[in-house]
């Protein structure tokens, strides 16, 4: 008998606890919890990343463009985050191509002093030709000069003989002084023009050498080293270029004055506006909050890797001063966007939408009803209930039974109040 009580025993424990659970009334297994009433708040979060508000940046050679040189190699890079003083090194630039450059003008220059070189020559000969030819036409001038005294016991035939003949030669010593002043302008000239384009590369030669000192380069003040961004927002690194255009290396931040950049989707960029505070967390350091505001937000949004729609940069002032906040570092920022006072709020997986109005399944006299609401402002969690509740009231957080008709309560009056 004892064994028969040892196995019936537990059988009938089954059978009524299954009776109990088929038994029940449906609504009994349902989820009920009663409404918050209190401050309401609607947060966008959303990851960011520090920089400084300002920084000295870390540059390279200021005229590469002015020396045809459009992209320099960075060879070597101290590691990022090194403590320098003011003239410590830095980084090295790749020098192959400004050597070449300098290795041509070289060249250029050693040309252009063989051309004066040869000018000077030249000159000198034509010009000592030139002097010896007038010392003859002199010499025969004055032949011709005495033949014209001598000529006046002569017959008139003779003596104009001996006239024409002195004109002639004295007009050709008036040419020759005359073709000797301009040989020795042109020798002048030309000795200018190649002194200029002479001048012309030694200048060069200069802003080359002075160029190539940049291509090393030192810190222009104390701090620490941060890497410059790529275009792609990747850290600069030894075998990434810099252009003449922007070339910028590294930065030295100013740490008393940081700013979270943050970056919202195109759905909530509307809520967010200037003067809007903000609870600034740091991913390395959990359980550090840091208060800021919003000071910037664009106006046009941008395509950036990883986001399927458009982004818009925000910027958060950190107000504390600490000197754990650095760089690069990850930011949680949660920018409270609204806040309502003595609000009456649900979770959201309480609010159901039908035919374009907003009900919620509560209890109501022993039994759950099918009521209409008027919703307000709504969070990633929980919503405010206008009007359809009150703060006694339990409300379903399950999914009502699909095979049960519940009675339906509908506002009289309803305001819309949505956002």
């Amino acid at each position: 008998m004892k064994k028969v009580l040892y196995f019936a025993i537990p059988v009938v424990i089954i059978i009524v606890v299954l009776l109990f659970i088929f038994l029940k009334k449906p609504d009994e297994s349902q989820i009920f919890v009663k409404p918050i009433k209190g401050t309401f708040k609607v947060i966008v979060t959303t990851s960011g990343e520090l920089q400084a508000k300002n920084s000295i940046d870390i540059q390279g050679p200021s005229n590469a463009r002015n020396l045809g040189i459009w992209q320099m190699k960075i060879t070597q890079l101290i590691p990022e985050g090194t403590i320098v003083k003011t003239g410590d090194f830095v980084a090295e630039l790749d020098k192959s191509e400004i050597m070449n450059k300098i290795k041509e003008i070289e060249l250029s220059i050693q040309k252009y002093q063989s051309q004066i070189l040869q000018s000077q020559l030249d000159s000198t000969l034509n010009l000592s030709s030139a002097r010896d030819e007038m010392e003859n036409l002199k010499f025969s001038l004055e032949e011709k000069k005495l033949l014209k005294e001598q000529s006046i016991y002569e017959p008139p035939a003779i003596q104009r003989q001996v006239e024409i003949d002195y004109e002639r030669t004295k007009r050709a010593y008036d040419q020759a002084i005359a073709n000797y002043s301009t040989k020795v302008k042109k020798a002048v000239a030309t000795l200018q023009i190649v002194g200029t384009d002479l001048s012309k590369e030694e200048q060069r030669m200069m802003q080359l050498l002075s160029a190539l000192k940049e291509f090393t380069i030192t810190a222009p003040a104390d701090g620490m080293v941060i890497y410059a961004r790529e275009w792609n927002g990747r850290s600069k690194v030894v075998g990434s270029t810099i252009s003449a255009w922007e070339p910028v290396v590294a930065k030295l931040p100013d740490l008393t004055s940081m700013e979270s950049i943050t970056y919202v989707n195109e759905v909530d960029i509307q809520k967010i506006k200037l003067g809007q505070s903000v609870q600034i967390s740091l991913d390395a350091i959990p359980g550090k909050k840091f208060s800021g505001e919003v000071i910037k937000v664009a106006n046009i949004g941008e395509q950036r890797s990883g986001s399927e729609s458009k982004v818009f940069e925000v910027k958060i002032k950190i107000n504390e001063v600490d000197s754990t906040l650095l760089p690069a570092m990850t930011t949680s920022n949660e920018i409270l966007v609204a806040t309502q006072e003595d609000a009456l709020f649900i979770p959201l997986e309480c609010l159901h939408f039908e035919n374009g109005k907003y009900y919620i399944y509560k209890r109501s006299n022993g039994e759950v009803v099918k009521q209409q609401v008027l919703i307000g402002l709504m969070n990633e969690n929980e919503v405010i209930i206008e009007q359809g509740l009150t703060k006694d009231e339990e409300v379903m957080i399950s999914f009502p039974h699909k095979d049960k008709n519940y009675k339906t309560i509908e506002l009289t009056s309803v305001q819309d109040k949505t956002n």
